[in-house]
């Protein structure tokens, strides 16, 4: 039956250059499970509607020899799916590019980037972690850095690493306490920069910690390159719900897929307990997953270990494993593989625009 399959698909030809999609090389492999019948196709950098055309043609294809139930999976041809311009150097080995983002400051953002991250490594991934916050960079108190990156004879910024994570973060290249007052295009040359000069290697998740807001780090970062998706940070206040609506509305706008929600400070953990007291709604991280059709990957409650080992720059998921915030990272952590595995089967990544300045 395999060969079958595989003869009536010959007739689907890639509508552009007018040639079947086997002699293109575009089919993977088909896995026939009883009457489920999945196609996997390789694909060069194509636009949606082509997309959507070869699914359905695919489709079409498969159910002249029976009643199937045909699911077609689309992925990119190389492991990464950028469109109008090349990898940045520094990432060209980076499975998933993932932003974190907020709509307001004061969610905690930071906080859940840096324990994201360290929970991502214990599940098994390779991670890195990029603070683009550049106004108010944060994680390398978090993590407990205070060095300066060094250079190689090539001139590129080697991460620092810390717990097993390899870091960067404007915090490294300037002054303590000093401010930092740059204008847009300088925002866009550092931004570059941190993904076109910095060596991160082989990873399989780059996580980018982004500044609250809507502004030009955010426009930069979609500029420069393709990623496969973001996730949004919010408390459960009314005001701050407002606030991610408009940030979930930026990532509309630049065309970056939704992976999904976290919940910061839900609830209170009384000390001493696992007992937790909501202290200012509940409920507000679920409603916005279901708004926006995603995943509410967990809601992190409010405990004050957070902040001390924040300060101490030992995060809390290495300080206090055995405790619910940690638990609760930890499941985040899973969750977001998931959605990760998921966007990669279907092939998702944002759209990117060629950059002028």
């Amino acid at each position: 039956m395999q060969n079958e399959f595989t003869q009536v698909l010959e007739t689907v030809l890639e509508p552009n250059l007018k040639q079947d999609i086997i002699k293109l090389g575009m089919l993977d492999k088909i896995e026939v499970d009883g009457q489920i019948i999945r196609v996997h196709l390789n694909l060069p950098h194509v636009d949606e509607n082509t997309r959507t055309y070869l699914k359905d043609q695919c489709s079409q294809a498969i159910l002249q020899l029976g009643d199937f139930d045909v699911r077609v999976k689309m992925r990119p041809r190389d492991t990464r799916a950028w469109q109008n311009q090349k990898v940045p150097f520094g990432v060209q080995n980076v499975r998933h590019i993932v932003l974190v983002v907020s709509g307001k400051g004061g969610v905690g953002k930071s906080t859940v980037s840096t324990n994201l991250a360290l929970a991502l490594s214990q599940q098994g991934q390779k991670v890195g972690l990029l603070d683009c916050d550049i106004y108010g960079p944060s994680i390398p108190t978090m993590m407990g850095v205070h060095e300066t990156p060094k250079l190689n004879e090539d001139q590129k910024l080697l991460p620092i690493e810390k717990f097993g994570i390899p870091l960067i973060s404007s915090g490294f290249l300037i002054e303590q306490d000093k401010a930092l007052i740059w204008r847009g295009p300088m925002i866009h040359k550092i931004v570059s920069q941190f993904l076109g000069d910095v060596l991160w290697g082989d990873l399989d998740i780059l996580l980018v910690d982004l500044p609250p807001g809507t502004g030009d780090v955010q426009l930069s970062m979609a500029q420069n390159t393709s990623v496969r998706g973001a996730v949004l940070v919010t408390t459960p206040q009314q005001v701050a719900l407002a606030d991610v609506k408009r940030a979930h509305s930026m990532l509309e706008t630049l065309k970056i897929p939704l992976l999904g929600v976290i919940e910061n400070m839900s609830g209170f953990v009384v000390p001493g307990s696992n007992e937790i007291i909501n202290m200012f709604s509940s409920g507000g991280g679920q409603k916005l997953a279901d708004l926006y059709h995603t995943k509410l990957l967990a809601q992190i409650p409010l405990d004050p270990k957070i902040c001390a080992c924040g300060d101490e720059g030992i995060p809390v998921v290495l300080k206090e494993p055995a405790s619910l915030v940690s638990d609760s990272f930890l499941s985040a952590a899973r969750n977001l593989c998931s959605q990760l595995d998921q966007f990669e089967r279907d092939g998702i990544y944002s759209n990117v625009t060629e950059t002028k300045r």
